[in-house]
């Protein structure tokens, strides 16, 4: 196919035209990445300054008490009461073979049964395994949800609203931000 001259001056004028365009553009692409650029430092100096102290401040107030209130319950309870409780079951098993063993030596030494009693031992041992039964029990814990919980439903959401918006913002598609590989080759007309 043959142009006439005319039409190939118009369609060099019109590339030229294109090509002074796309610089154009490369050179406010290039300016409007080095506006994100400062946008996002001066974002995270802002965090930096402002949020992350407010939060800080925040949780010292408002969930720092209950997850100290937590953190003793729970030493309390090791401490005082199921240690003591293992305690009083090894203490147990620990009698009761000490008087296997003993029975074991008179036996041994043909001494017999001699003064055992079946029915005081049976009460002893349900005594003990009682004591032990309750020492051992673990009280009924609290339905619902406490103030710690709560608080930290809150921010797991709103952790999660932060990154999910960051990933929005870094995905969506922009056609003014877009860059092409090759930046300095203007399109072919």
């Amino acid at each position: 196919m043959s142009l006439n001259r005319k039409t190939k001056k118009e369609l060099r004028k019109l590339q030229k035209q294109a090509a002074n365009l796309w610089e154009s553009q490369q050179v406010l692409v290039g300016q409007a990445g080095d506006v994100a650029r400062e946008a996002g430092r001066q974002l995270g100096k802002y965090n930096q300054d402002h949020i992350v102290p407010t939060a800080k401040h925040s949780y010292e107030k408002y969930a720092a008490p209950y997850v100290d209130r937590g953190v003793e319950t729970g030493r309390k309870v090791l401490n005082g009461a199921v240690v003591p409780a293992a305690g009083a079951v090894v203490g147990t098993a620990m009698s009761v073979w000490d008087v296997a063993n003993d029975q074991r030596h008179r036996l041994s030494h043909g001494k017999g049964l001699g003064g055992f009693d079946a029915d005081s031992f049976r009460k002893n041992a349900a005594k003990a395994g009682k004591k032990a039964t309750k020492k051992l029990s673990v009280p009924q814990k609290k339905k619902g949800l406490g103030a710690g919980g709560v608080l930290a439903i809150i921010f797991g959401v709103a952790a999660t609203a932060g990154v999910l918006y960051a990933a929005w913002q870094t995905l969506r598609a922009d056609d003014e931000l877009w860059v092409a590989d090759d930046p300095l080759r203007a399109p072919d007309a």
